[in-house]
């Protein structure tokens, strides 16, 4: 499955993948810091801070990208547990001032959606590259793939520990090739099922606009 499915379709990165588990397990393992670090590869450690009075919570967080290096930043997020048709939702911001990190601000959410099986979980999330001009170049050609495929990837991951109960630590990028549990990212689809392109944010939840409107405010 190609990550991407038209050159006209909406450069935001979509991820979509159903999980054979209950939303209330689903909704444990991705919104606990402690746990969404352990299958999801693009954080290392997620460290809450302070709590807003709007019920919004800002964090810290940390990639340990290469041996000696470590990818730190800062965001914001809230979650709704209560949408139509028992959906919930959540949304971030973030931000690096770290200079190896490809991605130097972004926004995103992640949907949980009820189905008779278990739950669909869907991200959406697009970002501003690093390292400027050559940063956009080499989002274009290289970043923007990889990106996606890491996301995929930790998603199949989330979804065998929620439905298996395998722990994410034994599906490493490595151990499937010597027999172990192996995590694949065409596990997930680009687009919304029956549909060729990927969203554009314009369609992403209204809790995420509302964070973004609490995000400027808060640096006005």
């Amino acid at each position: 499955m190609a990550p991407f499915a038209s050159r006209r379709a909406s450069r935001a990165l979509y991820v979509e993948i159903d999980i054979a588990a209950p939303i209330e397990l689903v909704w444990q393992l991705t919104q606990d810091p402690a746990q969404h670090t352990r299958w999801d590869a693009r954080f290392s450690r997620i460290i809450p801070t302070t709590l807003r009075e709007d019920g919004a919570q800002q964090f810290r967080y940390e990639l340990d990208a290469l041996p000696l290096v470590t990818i730190r930043g800062t965001g914001v997020s809230a979650g709704e547990r209560f949408g139509a048709a028992g959906s919930r939702t959540s949304a971030l911001t973030f931000e690096s001032d770290g200079w190896f990190s490809p991605l130097r601000s972004g926004r995103g959410y992640w949907r949980y959606v009820p189905t008779a099986e278990g739950v669909r979980f869907i991200t959406g999330y697009d970002y501003t590259p690093g390292f400027g001009a050559v940063g956009r170049v080499l989002d274009r050609l290289i970043v923007r793939r990889m990106v996606w495929w890491i996301t995929a990837w930790s998603f199949d991951r989330l979804r065998q520990w929620a439905e298996a109960g395998t722990q994410p630590e034994r599906i490493g990028p490595l151990r499937g090739w010597f027999g172990g549990p192996r995590a694949r990212a065409s596990a997930c689809r680009s687009a919304p099922e029956g549909r060729e392109t990927r969203p554009s944010m314009r369609e992403a939840p209204e809790l995420l606009a509302r964070l973004d409107d609490d995000q400027g405010a808060a640096h006005d």
